[in-house]
């Protein structure tokens, strides 16, 4: 410990813009920090977007090396071992790594520390070799950690197991934000105004996306829904939020589809709340997600969703999201979007309707100011 405070190491790739990240950030910043300190283990040697706000905070950034490769597992553990002889005021690690969690779990145990919890934010894996791999390096991993946390049943499922959450043995923890900054009306359209201007969308429909370019995302078929909307709505754009590996790729398949000129990559964003405002329609046609934090914001600022069935039902809290299978093609994607579109127009913007999808949002769990106060507790116990 810290004084008073329960020390949290962070086990995380890196801190990056992505969701999990960006997850871990809003808690970071709603914690009582005369309660629990925050500190991060990453793999990755050069700064990330979030490693300055984290140690502005007081919290500390550890870049351990090497990072994890089969044929290094002994060097990887030596690491781990000389780093967590070196840190005894660690209480709790929290593994959000769940491929190498088995490994780094029991070796923070080993050296003292009180409770270790395996966090599962994923409901599938890559494909390939890779997403083999993982699936056996967290085979058991459910044996090798003190507590199991999940942002969803899926994850729960995927990660630890279905007998093991259905004994009730895993933690439920959906993926909470800030949805304050949802409320904030006015700041929010003044930020869209200056996006609108900038990408020359004022007089566009906006179809949006905030997520990584990667193979869970489904942005190639994303493009070709847009494609087909594009023959329903001339005007039609879509906004493409965030980076990744594929974008290259993503932007490649624009080509191939003559789409180009209408389609819009803005690259990380760090407040998105303006850029929902900016959207009137989300399209998340993902092929596994844990719980999607942008649909949680998507409805947080009023906007549809039409949203795969392969993502946990469990985010589908408010009338504006619907699930839709992947089995269905481009055209009737299209098709849905915007009946969906349409069905809820009379609602869209108004005050009545936005005050009731936060308030439901609020009810099931995603508020990060009241999950940090239950995490807050949860630490607490576990000492």
């Amino acid at each position: 410990m810290l004084g008073n405070k329960i020390v949290v190491l962070q086990v995380i790739g890196e801190m990056v813009m992505g969701g999990a990240e960006s997850r871990i950030m809003d808690l970071l910043r709603a914690l009582d920090p005369e309660k629990v300190h925050y500190d991060f283990l990453v793999f990755n040697p050069k700064e990330q977007h979030y490693d300055k706000e984290i140690e502005a905070r007081g919290s500390r950034v550890y870049r351990l090396q090497p990072r994890f490769k089969i044929c290094n597992y002994f060097s990887f553990c030596k690491a781990l071992n000389a780093f967590f002889t070196e840190h005894p005021e660690i209480d709790i690690v929290q593994g959000h790594m769940t491929s190498t969690a088995a490994i780094y779990l029991p070796i923070a145990k080993k050296h003292g520390v009180k409770c270790t919890i395996a966090h599962a934010r994923s409901a599938g894996v890559d494909p390939g070799l890779k997403g083999m791999l993982t699936k056996w390096l967290r085979r058991d991993l459910y044996r090798k950690t003190d507590v199991c946390f999940a942002c969803s049943k899926e994850a729960a499922i995927s990660v630890f197991g279905r007998p093991k959450y259905e004994k009730g043995e895993v933690r439920i923890l959906p993926n909470a934000v800030d949805l304050g900054q949802y409320q904030e009306a006015d700041e929010m359209e003044a930020h869209a105004q200056v996006i609108k201007k900038k990408y020359d969308l004022q007089n566009a429909f906006v179809i949006g996306h905030v997520g990584r370019f990667h193979y869970a995302k489904n942005h190639v078929f994303l493009l070709e829904v847009f494609q087909e909307i594009r023959k329903k709505k001339s005007n039609a754009k879509l906004l493409l939020v965030g980076d990744g590996d594929m974008m290259p790729a993503v932007k490649e398949k624009t080509e191939q589809l003559g789409i180009t000129d209408h389609v819009i990559f803005t690259g990380m964003q760090k407040d998105t709340a303006g850029y929902y405002r900016a959207m009137d329609l989300v399209i998340f046609p993902s092929h596994y997600e844990g719980l999607p934090g942008t649909v949680v914001e998507a409805q947080a600022a009023g906007l549809p969703v039409l949203m795969s069935d392969t993502v946990t039902d469990q985010v589908a809290v408010t009338p504006l999201v619907e699930c839709f299978s992947l089995q269905k093609s481009a055209a009737e994607w299209a098709e849905e979007a915007l009946v969906l579109y349409d069905r809820l127009q009379e609602k869209l913007g108004t005050e009545t309707f936005r005050k009731e999808c936060y308030d439901t949002l609020c009810e099931k769990g995603f508020d990060v100011t009241a999950q940090a106060r239950q995490l807050e507790q949860i630490y607490a116990q576990m000492l």
